[in-house]
């Protein structure tokens, strides 16, 4: 019987972020593949959490620096192992390498956050994306996670194409597997029903919050201007109180909070707004929003690696101005948003429905799992930093295991 062992920071949240619906859709995904999971977390219990038991898995709670996660592992004993994060893989890589040697190391990235924080940081100093800084910390600690591991999960093809050619990380190592929709059947949508404009996004998530200012101080008092009886209904988890300070019922400006259905949410609204001006990864927001038949308005950043060219489901924007105006027309506009709404549809079969990417991940691993010494052979960097990581980290972690007893 195969087993897969998943190591989080986290617990499984999928209300509360576009992270949390891909763990659980990667849990569902190997339970439909017959493996056993089990779930290990260094994060204290959760409210929000999804409840894991009830798909029969097993949760651990676990410790960095603690020897004992050594022997928790040797008794799960997985055929895979899968790093959520590469934070994740530097705390707990290297004593998987350790115990179980010929496990499957995998690392679902989520997004590159050294290209995240290379463009957050672009936007603050206000230079062009055209000179990010990709020689940061936190790039050469992902990037080497990267290598270490015997494949990564992208759910951005941008990513990957800038992984091969930036810091030429080999395709053998890579995997994309972006949020994808099972089933999907596109239904006729009632521009008349929905109603007011929409935002959602995970608080603890930079640039959702930095999106919400732009709305709150860029977008809205213009746009509220132009369209007197629309709201703007901001949802998200773990708002905090400046979030709530936000909150202008006068101005129709309206801090809802944790949204108890993301999708219901969506599909209620008439017109998303997502004014994102960096990030990295896709957006689950506007993936959501094509499958729900809710047009989006936002940037070419929010835009990446979702459309591959095809006409987008409403409008990409990166002026202001432009924004504004594309937003109200949206939304005044019923053949246009009918029309927005059917290219979300589109969009979704071209290149979000599992099918497309099912059976080619199957197949790697299984063959990772035959061919695993040859797959590794071919990594030599890999091997390089791993053999480095292992006197590095290993050493600094036992030296704190021992200080803290």
């Amino acid at each position: 019987m195969n087993k897969i062992l998943i190591i989080s920071s986290v617990w499984v949240e999928p209300n509360s972020s576009a992270a949390g619906s891909r763990m659980l859709q990667l849990i569902r995904f190997f339970q439909s593949q017959k493996y056993i999971v089990e779930y290990a977390s260094i994060a204290s219990e959760s409210e929000f959490a999804f409840d894991l038991s009830s798909l029969g898995i097993k949760q651990h709670s676990i410790q960095i620096n603690d020897s004992s996660f050594d022997e928790l592992a040797l008794r799960i004993n997985p055929n895979i192992v899968l790093f959520d994060r590469f934070m994740v893989e530097e705390q707990f890589g290297w004593r998987i390498s350790n115990v179980l040697p010929n496990a499957i190391k995998i690392l679902d990235t989520e997004d590159l956050h050294c290209l995240r924080n290379a463009r957050q940081d672009a936007v603050k100093k206000n230079i062009s994306f055209n000179d990010l800084n990709y020689n940061s910390d936190v790039a050469k600690r992902e990037i080497a996670s990267i290598f270490r591991c015997d494949l990564s999960l992208m759910i951005s093809d941008y990513e990957m194409e800038l992984l091969q050619t930036k810091f030429q990380v080999p395709k053998s190592i890579l995997f994309y597997l972006p949020l994808w929709i099972d089933d999907f059947n596109a239904e006729n949508q009632n521009y008349d029903v929905k109603q007011d404009f929409v935002f959602i996004g995970n608080f603890y998530h930079e640039p959702n919050w930095d999106s919400v200012l732009v709305l709150k101080n860029e977008i809205w008092p213009k746009l509220k201007e132009l369209l007197p009886n629309a709201k703007m209904n901001i949802y998200g988890a773990y708002p905090s109180q400046k979030v709530y300070q936000l909150h202008n019922p006068k101005e129709r400006f309206l801090i809802c909070g944790r949204a108890e259905s993301a999708g219901e949410v969506i599909c209620s609204a008439k017109v998303l707004l997502a004014p994102i001006r960096f990030g990295a990864g896709i957006k689950g927001k506007l993936l959501e929003c094509m499958e729900y038949g809710t047009p989006s308005v936002t940037t070419s950043i929010g835009a990446e690696a979702m459309h591959d060219n095809l006409p987008w489901n409403g409008y990409i924007a990166d002026d202001y101005s432009d924004f504004i105006q594309k937003a109200k027309e949206l939304y005044s506009n019923k053949e246009i948003w009918e029309e927005a709404v059917n290219n979300g549809f589109e969009i979704i079969k071209h290149k979000f429905l599992f099918s497309k990417y099912k059976a080619n991940f199957i197949e790697v691993l299984n063959t990772l799992q035959v061919n695993i010494e040859s797959h590794r052979n071919d990594n030599f960097i890999g091997q390089m930093l791993q053999f480095h990581t292992m006197r590095s980290t290993e050493f600094m972690s036992r030296w704190i295991e021992e200080k803290n007893k």
